[in-house]
């Protein structure tokens, strides 16, 4: 079994990896979601060597507590093991602070209502450039990644001076590029690729040098009591999020009031996002005095909000919103953590 050590400067993090084992250690015990002795079952979205597999290596560190990961190439299927119990706990990748969210995995929280939100994990970027072992920068000829990577690190890419082509998986690329032993090719993928598939790091945080690269993972388990026994680590330095879902019964019009329900009890409102509203995605309104009929697109709105749901004034807020909402729905409440970045 690996060290702290070891598991940072595997994933490319050195000491920001151990130093997030050594909250987990500083913290309360957590509760396993195993069963008799057996390890943690952890699912992923994706393939091995992805982004995603990194982060629950992160969230779930083997050399701290003894889990297994598994990945869900389809992204649904990762709640279906949760659900039914194949997982004990999902990590799924929700934003990344360039590109923006993924709404997929929104979607999907709204269609598993049994499936909660227990964990927080944001992460620096890092872009790695991966070859066959020996191969070196000169002989290159062609980088492939994914299209979001390629433009994360289009500065490297010119300095090169190669040809770029885009792929649809980094992960699967890397792995083709190993078993094919392709030595005129390298990959933009992450680190636990070349651990995964026997590649050789030529550059490490490959990425442009701007501020601000980080994805955000979310960690997944099942019902109201998943987040007692949740392994995120609980200190001080963890903020406490809620995640909030809710339609509102006049549309959008009433999204004031919405926000103005935490605001006006010192709760701080972080994101806002809206969804399609599937079970009613068209409202059609007869307003007096207007000729016709006005058609809207109705939505979900989500909100992470600053505190705990055993907040009083979190309780207290989402018991107004009830008020003047369709349906409201709590998505988790959580710690949220944050590596920072071993580049800065």
């Amino acid at each position: 079994m690996q060290t702290a050590e070891e598991l940072a400067s595997l994933l490319g993090l050195e000491m920001a990896v151990a130093g997030l084992e050594r909250l987990f250690r500083e913290s309360d015990p957590p509760v396993s979601p195993g069963h008799h002795g057996r390890p943690v079952r952890v699912a992923y979205q994706g393939v091995r060597g992805s982004y995603c597999q990194e982060a629950a290596t992160m969230a779930f560190p083997p050399s701290f507590l003894a889990s297994e990961a598994f990945p869900c190439v389809n992204m649904e299927d990762a709640f279906s093991a949760l659900e039914d119990r194949t997982a004990d706990r999902a990590v799924v990748p929700a934003e990344n602070s360039l590109d923006g969210p993924i709404d997929r995995n929104l979607d999907l929280l709204l269609r598993h209502p049994s499936v909660r939100i227990v964990g927080e994990l944001i992460l620096p970027v890092n872009h790695c450039l991966l070859s066959l072992p020996g191969v070196e920068r000169s002989g290159l000829r062609r980088v492939v990644s994914h299209p979001q990577a390629l433009s994360h690190c289009a500065e490297g890419l010119r300095a090169l001076g190669v040809e770029v082509e885009e792929v649809s998986n980094a992960a699967e690329a890397a792995q083709f590029v190993a078993e094919n032993r392709i030595a005129d090719t390298a990959v933009i993928g992450s680190e636990i690729a070349a651990s995964e598939f026997g590649l050789q790091v030529l550059e490490r945080n490959f990425q442009d040098r701007r501020a601000g690269n980080y994805n955000r993972f979310l960690q997944l388990g099942m019902g109201l009591g998943s987040k007692t026994c949740s392994p995120p680590p609980r200190s001080s330095g963890g903020a406490h999020k809620t995640t909030v879902a809710f339609s509102l019964e006049r549309g959008v019009s009433d999204l004031f009031q919405a926000m103005w329900a935490f605001e006006s009890r010192g709760v701080r409102v972080t994101r806002v996002q809206h969804r399609p509203n599937r079970s009613n995605p068209v409202r059609l309104v007869q307003r007096d005095g207007v000729v016709g009929t006005t058609t809207y697109f109705d939505y979900v709105f989500i909100l992470d909000l600053e505190g705990s749901d055993s907040h009083v004034g979190v309780q207290a807020a989402i018991d107004q919103l009830r008020a003047i909402a369709g349906f409201v729905r709590v998505l988790g409440s959580y710690v949220s953590a944050c590596v920072e970045s071993s580049s800065s």
